[in-house]
């Protein structure tokens, strides 16, 4: 937003994600106030999120939106015509967000990454019908408060409009993939670690548990008498150390775990496998989301087997970009992995030319900022006439 000509605050915690530490120089007390490219940040206290437990948590989370609301008033000085809030997780960074909108009277446009308090649910990490009837209200309360709701899925919608925002004010704005993200007609080979000959089928990112590595090694498993065959793994996360000694046992050396590489390399990973894994848990959060990942892996026009619910599998088909099965069914992600594996190379690139073609129209960069930067001044002149 900065390079195409506006004025950007960011108003943000002390860094500490993932390690749950805070990042060297860096900590209660500074800094408050950098410069990063051109934009000024504003940073303001928190509690780290530790290294696990609930109770940790949940004081980072509460104290950002206790310390981001002072902020809004202690820190933030000057005008601002418009409040734009990036929600991966928690919904309570609206808090802040909204403090800000009524300070300096400017509507607040709150993007939906993360569905509370499904998330919750999905990831087992509350229970309690109270606590969750209760975050339940405060997400109606942040929704109700902004004058538009963006949504990273079109199956968001229903579950935003049952809180009661109007239909008119919930905008899908999808994610997108970072411009390094092009399609290679070969892979720099220094940038990567020898890689088996056959096909290959390659996963790049998050080992942890939303990816469902059980049924991706039970899938390997029920092809293990295919030799040409190999799953490439690229990345770490909670359940790498796992999934290492579960292949180690069951003797699966067609599994290749190749470790972390930079986001720079990634690119070329794609390019040198055969097909793009995409797997995620049954969940019913799960499948209302689009993975973040389906967009970096279509910008590089490569062929994709997904095993996965909902709107990430109905991408895939729409795009005739790949292959896909319902999530958990180890079974049939066998069965893709071996159909894309008898596909001739030149319908599997067109697999890969089908899904940069939906990139283009539906995931394009430049194409949802034009959109967001009007839907920005709609807002601003709406707020404007209602005052």
């Amino acid at each position: 937003m900065a390079a195409r000509g506006h004025e950007v605050t960011v108003l943000t915690g002390q860094p500490n994600y993932p390690s749950g530490r805070f990042f060297p120089g860096y900590g209660w007390t500074r800094p408050h106030i950098e410069n990063y490219q051109g934009t000024r940040v504003v940073r303001v206290p928190l509690v780290p999120r530790g290294s696990a437990g609930a109770i940790r948590l949940a004081l980072n989370y509460i104290s950002f939106a206790f310390f981001g609301a002072v902020g809004v008033w202690l820190r933030l000085q000057g005008k601002f015509d418009a409040v734009f809030v990036f929600e991966v997780s928690p919904v309570t960074v609206g808090i802040p967000a909204i403090a800000a909108g009524r300070r300096f009277k400017a509507p607040v446009l709150f993007w939906v990454l993360d569905l509370w308090p499904e998330s919750l649910t999905a990831a087992g990490a509350v229970k309690s019908p109270m606590v969750l009837r209760t975050v339940d209200r405060l997400v109606k309360w942040i929704y109700r408060n902004c004058a538009r709701v963006l949504v990273q899925s079109r199956a968001f919608v229903p579950e935003i409009a049952r809180h009661g925002v109007p239909d008119a004010n919930i905008l899908y704005f999808p994610s997108w993939g970072e411009s390094l993200f092009q399609p290679f007609q070969q892979a720099d080979a220094t940038l990567l670690p020898p890689l088996p000959a056959g096909f290959t089928v390659l996963f790049a990112g998050n080992l942890g548990e939303a990816q469902d590595l059980p049924a991706v090694l039970r899938a390997a498993e029920l092809l293990r008498d295919r030799a040409d065959i190999h799953w490439l793994l690229v990345g770490d996360g909670r359940m790498a150390a796992w999934a290492k000694a579960e292949v180690q046992r069951r003797g699966l050396s067609q599994v290749h775990f190749l470790g972390r590489h930079p986001l720079e390399s990634m690119p070329h990973f794609y390019a040198a496998a055969d097909a793009l894994l995409l797997p995620l848990k049954r969940e019913h959060i799960f499948a209302l989301t689009i993975p973040g990942k389906l967009q970096s892996y279509l910008a590089c026009a490569r062929p994709v087997l997904a095993m996965l619910d909902g709107e990430g599998a109905h991408i895939v088909e729409e795009a005739g970009a790949g292959l896909a099965c319902p999530a958990g069914d180890a079974d049939g992600l066998a069965a893709q992995v071996l159909r894309m594996a008898a596909t001739p190379e030149t319908e599997r690139r067109a697999m890969g030319l089908n899904g940069r073609k939906y990139y283009e129209v539906h995931f394009d960069r430049t194409r949802l900022f034009d959109q967001l930067e009007t839907w920005l001044e709609d807002a601003i002149q709406e707020s404007k006439h209602s005052k």
